[in-house]
């Protein structure tokens, strides 16, 4: 089983990345390999409407440039794909944004390629807006025709400073059991 997280905050270490490394520990515990991606530090931009990937269909955007390419085959080789970002003024980040524009065209180009994947988005908030964030990446999801797993409550956690949602006990508590959740139903699909 291989889980995959990409971290679309500008900071690295930050409070999406503790909250995707929560998920990711009981994955890791049930014998997954893990992996947390953090887009932190990279220029990656959005798409650019060529549709050279519906003309290519080889599994990549046309643009280089960046590391989204490397992004899509970590997501096309993965079991499950998990998303997370910071809440930027009610959205995700525009890494975020881009990550999904272009790898979901990519999918949708090349036959649904993440079809029947497993996917789980995590959304750090200082106060409002995370609700949108988080049906913004699980339209990525939805609209490639993935599995979403849920938790106890929405997957968000409330922080600002760095570390801060770690004291967010039902936010971490919802990342546990998302991590769980995801665990037993990749473990039901591999079965």
């Amino acid at each position: 089983m291989d889980v995959v997280a990409f971290c679309g905050s500008a900071r690295k270490k930050g409070n999406t990345a503790l909250l995707l490394n929560t998920v990711l520990e009981p994955l890791a515990e049930a014998g997954a390999n893990t992996e947390l991606v953090e887009l932190a530090g990279t220029e990656i931009k959005g798409c650019k409407a060529c549709m050279v990937c519906f003309k290519e269909q080889d599994g990549t955007c046309a643009v280089k440039k960046d590391l989204v390419n490397d992004c899509i085959d970590k997501m096309s080789r993965a079991d499950a794909v998990i998303l997370g970002s910071p809440t930027y003024f009610a959205d995700v980040s525009t890494e975020m944004k881009a990550l999904i524009d272009r790898a979901g065209m990519v999918g949708r180009a090349n036959g649904h390629m993440y079809k029947r994947k497993i996917g789980a988005s995590v959304v750090a908030v200082r106060r409002a807006g995370g609700i949108h964030a988080f049906d913004t990446m699980n339209h990525f999801f939805l609209i490639g025709q993935m599995i979403v797993v849920g938790s106890s409550y929405w997957n968000i956690g409330i922080g600002r400073e760095k570390g801060e949602v770690a004291g967010d006990e039902e936010g971490m508590e919802t990342m546990r059991q998302l991590g769980e959740n995801m665990a037993w139903l990749l473990n039901k699909i591999k079965a």
